[in-house]
């Protein structure tokens, strides 16, 4: 069977450890890995995982463009990834970053409001909604009891005012916030990953959580390099899904959406 990690991160070498160390302090977790291209393809492929969706995130305005072209090169350079784009609000022109973005071919945005900190429903990047719906996906991290910055209830407003923005809600919708972005996000038009959930809920309540959203919705993800990949994948085939489940998740459902 394929698997596709729709949820992975990858810096440049020389500041890969150092980024990841910065993720995993933000997160009070020890990361599995330093986060570097060819260790996120040596971990799949010993988890049996075959195709990547890179997310980057930029923290401060001027990274952005940087780091786009970062994961343009590392597409260029790797059949197995996928790439998304980053922007932040207090980029000059959003919107020229988002038409880069999709003039440069990759396959969606990322946005982390947390460590971006600025509002999922932030007007500023309204115009880029606008620009990209109907057009790629929009992948958004969310839920942190911590923070509201990326509180589901702003994710549902920005669905609901963009109905043809194909939107990823990461962590199945809430992160540390799960109940309430199941009730917030179950009847909404979203797709949703499970990285970074099977760690912190137990199986049944993972797969419950599946089957409530509907596996037409959900996609794997490991969150490389704070997870092991291949601790992901034993996770995911614990939980307690119909072999058609199983295949939506691992790879059905993202290949629709990069593919598309």
């Amino acid at each position: 069977m394929e698997i596709v990690d729709f949820h992975a991160h990858i810096y440049p070498e020389k500041i890969a450890g150092k980024a990841t160390r910065a993720t995993g302090d933000f997160y009070n977790i020890d990361p599995a890995c330093s986060g570097t291209s060819e260790e996120l393809l040596l971990a799949g492929k010993k988890a049996g995982i075959t195709r990547f969706v890179l997310l980057p995130v930029a923290t401060k305005a001027d990274q952005a463009r940087h780091i786009n072209q970062f994961i343009v090169d590392e597409v260029s350079s790797h059949q197995e990834f996928y790439g998304f784009g980053t922007l932040h609000p207090d980029c000059d022109e959003p919107v020229r970053e988002a038409e880069f973005i999709l003039d440069s071919g990759l396959a969606g945005i990322k946005l982390h409001p947390d460590t971006q900190q600025f509002n999922t429903d932030d007007k500023r990047l309204y115009q880029v909604f606008d620009l990209i719906q109907g057009r790629i996906p929009l992948l958004v991290h969310c839920g942190d009891k911590r923070f509201d910055f990326s509180h589901p209830r702003r994710l549902k407003k920005v669905i609901n005012d963009f109905p043809r923005l194909q939107v990823i809600a990461a962590h199945l919708g809430g992160w540390s916030l799960f109940d309430e972005a199941y009730g917030l996000l179950k009847d909404m038009d979203c797709y949703l990953d499970i990285s970074s959930t099977m760690m912190f809920l137990p199986p049944e309540r993972v797969s419950g959580y599946i089957h409530g959203y509907g596996a037409d919705r959900i996609l794997f993800g490991t969150d490389f390099p704070l997870w092991d990949p291949r601790n992901e994948v034993e996770s995911l085939m614990r939980l307690d899904l119909t072999p058609e489940e199983l295949e939506k998740i691992a790879f059905k459902n993202a290949l629709k959406i990069l593919e598309a």
